[in-house]
């Protein structure tokens, strides 16, 4: 029983912050707060109605899946924010999103962390989706953060499967009808994310990450861009033309660049679409060949590849941009003899509005946390221990 004259115990913050984060937003005037949980459940029932349309679907976004992931991801990034303002918190970092598949039902869910101004009057507060010591680096080279944003696309990858059989007769090379289709839907994530920030006045989107996740087994995926809203010094008019810098480039990369004088102008993607011919797809393809290179395999990809880094290099010259930094490329296996090379990266250019507050970051703003959370019983036992039992 607590002595009516003892002073209650003030209870212990449940922060996801790691003891790196801790130092980095020390840097810059926060205290840890507690974690942040926002969620929506929608029935899964809908699927079933639309499940029979994507049989013949040749590709493109499904609308209704989007609009509803949209909805659901929205709704539970009210519910993290209410929390927020209800324990008078100045920002939440390490803001993610994710879908769980549960028996008959979808749930949206939205994680983050509190942080709390130590003195002075409390600005309006922010939502990132960078992590603290990611934080550090994007304040220090003058991105301020206003809010976590997001753009999608629900489309179907039945291109290859219902109608298969049309494409057993095309030759190989460039599908360019599918290369235009994949390219507009690809933007479509990117031209959301620019718009949810140009709804809540910011004039950049930094650390952009892009998944691309499987929708609960039906024929669709969804494309999902998540960064963080900013405000910048965009006096620069090359940058200012822009409308909304935009950037998949990591928060040290980008400081650094920042250091010596680069900064981002736009995200740009290049997608081509190939047909491998009768061969039937790339597992089939190999296959059909003896030990050795497949030269005619060989020039396709290479084909794909040189198209899309194409695409990306015009885009990089129409905004005048010095560079294209962190390309990264992706290979898709689409099904039905077609394959789908995507490239992405940064376009850069050197600013005299690129600058950084300090002349070195903080080691604590660069080592990387480790787990210390290893779970082997799985392998071990044949079961899943991470999973709810349904």
């Amino acid at each position: 029983m607590t002595d009516p004259g003892s002073t209650p115990l003030r209870k212990s913050v449940l922060s996801g912050l790691s003891g790196n984060e801790m130092y980095c937003i020390d840097l810059l005037g926060y205290h840890p707060g507690n974690l942040l949980v926002g969620n929506s459940v929608f029935s899964r029932g809908f699927l079933g109605s639309l499940s029979a349309g994507f049989r013949g679907m040749v590709g493109g976004e499904v609308t209704a899946i989007t609009d509803m992931i949209t909805q659901g991801r929205h709704l539970s990034m009210q519910r993290l924010i209410a929390e927020m303002q209800q324990s008078q918190g100045h920002g939440a970092t390490s803001v993610t999103t994710e879908l769980i598949f549960h028996a008959q039902n979808i749930e949206f869910l939205s994680v983050a962390s509190t942080v709390h101004q130590k003195a002075g009057a409390p600005d309006v507060a922010f939502t990132t989706s960078s992590d603290g010591q990611e934080l550090f680096c994007q304040i220090d080279a003058g991105y301020q953060p206003i809010s976590f944003v997001m753009g999608n696309v629900a489309y179907s990858i039945g291109v290859g499967r219902g109608i298969a059989g049309a494409f057993r007769q095309l030759a190989r090379g460039e599908v360019k009808e599918y290369s235009d289709l994949f390219s507009q839907t690809r933007n479509l994530a990117l031209q959301r994310i620019v718009a949810e920030a140009q709804s809540v006045g910011a004039n950049a989107v930094v650390g952009i990450t892009t998944n691309i996740l499987p929708f609960g087994g039906t024929a669709v995926q969804e494309m999902l861009m998540v960064g963080t809203a900013s405000r910048h010094d965009m006096s620069d008019p090359a940058l200012s033309a822009m409308g909304v810098v935009t950037s998949d480039l990591t928060a040290e990369e980008m400081w650094s660049l920042a250091r010596i004088g680069y900064a981002p102008m736009k995200l740009v993607m290049g997608t081509s679409v190939y047909s491998l011919g009768l061969v039937g797809g790339i597992t089939s393809a190999f296959k059909n060949f003896v030990k050795g290179e497949i030269s005619e395999l060989t020039q396709l990809i290479y084909g794909a590849r040189e198209e899309s880094l194409a695409t990306v290099q015009q885009q990089a010259t129409e905004v005048g941009a010095d560079d294209v930094i962190g390309i990264k490329t992706y290979v898709y296996d689409l099904g039905g003899g077609l394959i789908e090379f995507l490239a992405i990266g940064t376009a850069v250019k050197r600013s005299t509005v690129a600058s950084t507050r300090s002349e070195q970051l903080p080691p604590q703003a660069i080592i990387r946390d480790r787990d210390t959370f290893f779970n082997s019983a799985e392998a071990a036992y044949g079961v899943t221990l991470t999973q709810n039992q349904q």
